[in-house]
Order: C-alpha cells, then structure tokens, then sequence
C-alpha cells in the first residue's frame, strides 16, 4: 500500500513508524518544514525508516501523488482544502486520521491479547480535562489506563500499549477525518463556535464532533451534555446508549447536582452519591459538569460500586485543575491575577469571566473566523479590557463605548496596562478568546509568558 502523510509533527510520525512497519510505501509531504525546533533530526529519522520526506512540493506533485496513493493521513489542523485532500477525494482515494487508523488496530483480528476498551472525549471546551479525570479515576480502581490523543501521545502508539483502558482526547480535525472510530465509550462535551477558519461553518464543526459516535454500536456509551442544545440534539441520533449529565438546577436524570439539606450534591442516574461539592478543589460552572461527564464515562468501564465510587471521589477532591486554566498567578495589593491562556474561543472567554465581577481581561490573539462581539454579554462585570495580537482591533469593536479598553503590543506592556486597570479586590484575568499563534507557538507558552510578566511586575502577596 503506498501511504501519504501529510505533516510531520508528533502525529505525523507515528503514521509513518506504524505504517512502514506494516510494509507500506509512505511519503510524507510538509508544507512548512523547520517550523519544530526538531525538525532537521525529525526528518533524518524518518527518512532511516525508508520513507520520503518532501518539503514544500510544487502543487503539481502533491496532487499526483495524492491520487496515486491509496490512502491519504492529514495530521491534525491539516485542512480539508489542504491540495492533497481534494485531490484525493476527486481519486476516490480513502482520507483517514490517524485516530481511524487506530480503531483498525483495536478491530484488528490478529491482537496476540485483547482490545483496551477505548473511551473518546470531544467538546469545544474541557476536553484535556475530563481526560485527565477519566483516566485518574480509573487508575485510581486498578485498572491499567493510557491516555492519549490530542492531550499529547498519539492513539495509534497507545492502542498498542498492554492496558484496560485508552481515555483518548479528539478534536474536530481528528474527527473530520473518519470512517470507522468507534470508541466504547463517548463524551461530548459541549459545542459553541470554535475553528471556523478551518471548518467554513458552524454546522461542519458540529457535525465534525458529532463523527465522534457516528460509528458506535447499540451496546456503546454516548455521555453528552443535557445542558446544550447543539449537543443534546446531536445526541438524539446517537445509534447505541446514551447518558446525559447536568448542572441545571432540578434536573431529575442522568448525572447531575443534588440539593440537600447538608449541601449540593454530584449523583448519579441512581441519585447515589459520588462527592459533595464544597469538597471538591473545583467547583465552578465547568469543573462540575467535567466531573459528572468523566464519572459516567468511568463508572461505564468500572461499575458504580463501591470501589468505584470511592475512587471517583478521591480523584475529584484532590483535582487541583490543570495549567492555563483558570489557574492563579499570583495575588498583590487585593487584586488577583488569573491564567486562562486555554481559552481560545469565545464560548470559553465568556464561561470564565461570567463567573467573577470586577474583571480586568485581557484578550485577543490570532482569530479562529469567530464572532469576537459576543464577548459584549460581558460588559456588565468588566472594568476594563486589555486588546492584544493580531485581533486587538476586533477586540475593541467589540466593546466600542461600553467599556474602557486599551491595546498593548506586548505581554509585557498588556500586564503593565492592566495593572493601572485595575483597582483593590479586582481579577486580571488572561482570557484570549483566540489562538495564540500570532505571538507564541502555544496557549502554553502565551500563559507562561503573563505569569512571568506577572511576577516580574507585581509580585506575590507576602
């Protein structure tokens, strides 16, 4: 089988090991090679694999070998415009994702043991951390788990892996991109505006997410969010199970919150008690439903028992977040300081910031296609807006009049504005709203970047 590879980053590669392994004739193509600070050992050990590595081909020749190859891999954020794609779609030519290519290994009839069960987590937002939830549950029960995907190591190498379980994260880029993914076990998170420099529109996203269940059986799991009316209405075609969780006050089904008279409650479909919510570390809006969203998708694999529960509940009160993400950077002179790089979309801008009052925000950054005047639903709780990267003028647009907004041209100078912003038991909060690919290679690096400018500025309270 001769194989195309399209990019090679982390994903890339591991196509390339998997598919030689097997025999095939792989070439991979990338459009913008050196962009990794590894790029030069990347190629050399791809090329000792015997496969051919070509940097920026002419069109002519990514469209021939497209429709030569009988199977085309994009890497994730490999558009579907992308020469190679419609040149291999025009062929008839199969275009899989790597996350494809990984159910056929977990189909595959000649395993030397059984199949981990594989459960998928998808959503505009909270992906990495129900993930990471779901998969310190289950260890926490005994189970041998791998995490995988879009949170970092490729699901074709941990399918291979001796485990009960693989807990994947899958994008929408992953997604649009399948033909037989079929997890055991699903959660769809949430579905608000995001990508749309990719996708065109808001209904080839949705249906991107909705890909995540597509294939399933009438014995898998679909968990989805009873609370969003994308995801609810996307779930009711689901072929096999379904479960629903909630944080709606008075929901009687699925997952849910529980009033009672010691305190709010997380339960499940049974009304059994998984924890209490002042127990838990977290407990905004989002942390709850990521909580009930990786407890079903838990108890699916392990049981409610007691065991179970136990477990769930452990790993819930120690859960401390993860970096960039609403995480605190530092508190001085009454005014605390904020981290939520990960939000790269508006739906999570506004998800944190609706939740605090006398906000400092700053946002802005490269603009995924999205609709950055919905942020104007926050103007009630802003005291000002700091506008940086590349959409700092549609930042501003968006506010107009409504609200006192400036435009730094650095992180530094960002922190420095909103510092004069922001007055005694205020929250500067670091929420984009957009990519970070205008000024740094990751929403990682943009939050390092502010609590480093942070603590060089304002310091820590003593």
């Amino acid at each position: 089988m001769q194989v195309l590879v399209v990019g090679l980053a982390v994903t890339g590669e591991a196509v390339v090991r998997r598919r030689v392994a097997a025999g095939d004739t792989v070439v991979v193509v990338e459009d913008r090679p050196g962009e990794a600070g590894d790029w030069e050992a990347r190629v050399a050990a791809t090329r000792a694999l015997g496969a051919t590595v070509l940097e920026r081909p002419d069109a002519r020749r990514v469209e021939g070998l497209a429709a030569d190859s009988d199977l085309v891999v994009p890497s994730p954020g490999v558009p579907e415009r992308h020469l190679a794609i419609v040149a291999a779609r025009a062929a008839e030519v199969p275009v899989r994702s790597e996350i494809d290519l990984a159910a056929d290994v977990l189909a595959a009839d000649d395993r030397t043991g059984p199949a981990p069960a594989l459960l998928a987590v998808t959503g505009t937002n909270g992906k990495t951390t129900v993930t990471t939830l779901t998969t310190a549950i289950l260890e926490a029960t005994g189970l041998r788990v791998a995490a995988a995907g879009n949170i970092g190591r490729p699901l074709l190498d941990a399918v291979h892996d001796d485990v009960d379980v693989v807990v994947a994260e899958v994008s929408s880029f992953q997604l649009a991109f399948v033909e037989r993914f079929r997890p055991d076990a699903a959660a769809l998170l949430n579905v608000a505006s995001d990508h749309l420099d990719w996708h065109r529109t808001f209904d080839a996203y949705a249906h991107a997410k909705a890909n995540l269940f597509i294939h399933q059986r009438a014995e898998d799991l679909l968990v989805f969010n009873a609370d969003d009316p994308v995801v609810a209405g996307l779930a009711s075609t689901a072929p096999g199970r379904r479960v629903a969780f909630s944080i709606a006050p008075g929901a009687a089904s699925g997952y849910r919150l529980a009033d009672t008279a010691t305190g709010r409650l997380l339960v499940t479909p049974d009304g059994d008690e998984i924890a209490a919510v002042d127990d838990l570390g977290r407990a905004r809006p989002a942390d709850l439903a990521n909580a009930l969203a990786a407890c079903a998708l838990a108890f699916d694999i392990a049981g409610s028992t007691e065991r179970a529960m136990t477990s769930a509940r452990h790993s819930l009160v120690a859960f401390e977040g993860l970096a960039h993400r609403m995480q605190v950077v530092a508190e001085r002179d009454g005014i605390r300081w904020v981290d939520d790089s990960k939000a790269t979309n508006v739906h999570a801008t506004i998800a944190a910031a609706k939740g605090l009052v006398d906000v400092v925000l700053l946002a802005g950054g490269r603009n995924k296609g999205l609709d950055l005047g919905e942020l104007r639903v926050l103007t009630p709780g802003l005291r000002g807006v700091v506008a940086i990267g590349e959409a700092a003028s549609e930042v501003r647009d968006a506010f107009g009049d409504n609200v006192h907004v400036v435009t730094a041209s650095s992180m530094a100078e960002a922190v420095r504005a909103a510092r004069a912003l922001a007055r005694r038991g205020d929250t500067v909060l670091l929420s984009p709203g957009c990519a970070s690919f205008d000024w740094y290679s990751s929403y990682a690096e943009r939050g390092d970047d502010f609590a480093r400018e942070v603590l060089s500025h304002v310091g820590v309270e003593q």
